[in-house]
């Protein structure tokens, strides 16, 4: 008798901890449970008759994975790394794991945003160090034989949290543009694209773009992937 009570008591006390739950906590739960996983990190089951892409990048890049993939569906297999590419420190320590074993065709690939941003008061990566860790990264990627397309940092709004100087944007793309030029490595400057078009495609106060705009920038880094490919 006392088991089944023991039991009793405790099946009680776990509905009345569930019931102590607020509905809101509840619901939010669910939805966390129900979230679908971002598309841009979908496994990529490759044509064999169909080059390999490679896409690096921050969150800039993640949201215009998914559409740049159905833009070049049939005409190339297109891959993302597993998580934000974050700055150049991040870069360095897990390039080999996103590269992985097998072959790529061409690789898209952009560091910066993070680089520039502030934590602290101070630049995570200061632009002397962003250089350093550039050069090195471009010399690992051209081992891999693939043709480079190097995306420079899109443009930063006024406001953003965390801090970020669109002057810096400016300053770290020019480095990049001249290590790009040193090893003949061709540059998709995004920067000027959404430049031109910042209103429409941006969100307020964001570094980010709205779900139009990634799709805006993934017809840009598809065409350039396009013609990289037929060359």
């Amino acid at each position: 008798m006392r088991k089944k009570e023991l039991v009793k008591c405790l099946v009680s006390l776990s509905l009345i901890l569930t019931m102590s739950v607020p509905i809101e906590a509840q619901k939010k739960t669910k939805k966390k449970r129900k979230r679908k996983r971002n598309p841009a990190f979908a496994v990529v089951e490759d044509d064999p008759h169909l080059p390999r892409v490679l896409l690096i990048g921050d969150s800039i890049s993640i949201g215009y994975t998914a559409p740049v993939r159905k833009l070049l569906a049939k005409k190339a297999n297109v891959h993302r790394i597993g998580t934000n590419g974050g700055p150049t420190i991040r870069g360095l320590k897990q390039i080999d794991q996103w590269l992985g074993k097998k072959k790529w065709d061409l690789i898209h690939f952009n560091w910066g945003l993070h680089d520039l941003k502030f934590l602290k008061e101070k630049r995570q990566v200061p632009l002397k160090k962003y250089r350093q860790n550039l050069e090195k990264l471009v010399a690992r990627l051209k081992k891999t034989k693939a043709v480079l397309i190097w995306c420079n940092t899109t443009p930063v709004p006024q406001g953003v949290k965390p801090h970020r100087l669109n002057e810096d944007v400016l300053a770290y793309n020019r480095v990049a543009k001249e290590i790009m030029k040193k090893n003949k490595i061709r540059t998709n400057d995004l920067y000027s694209f959404a430049n031109k078009r910042l209103s429409e495609i941006q969100r307020p106060k964001n570094v980010h773009f709205t779900q139009q705009g990634s799709r805006i920038l993934a017809e840009k880094v598809s065409r350039e992937i396009l013609a990289a490919l037929t060359r």
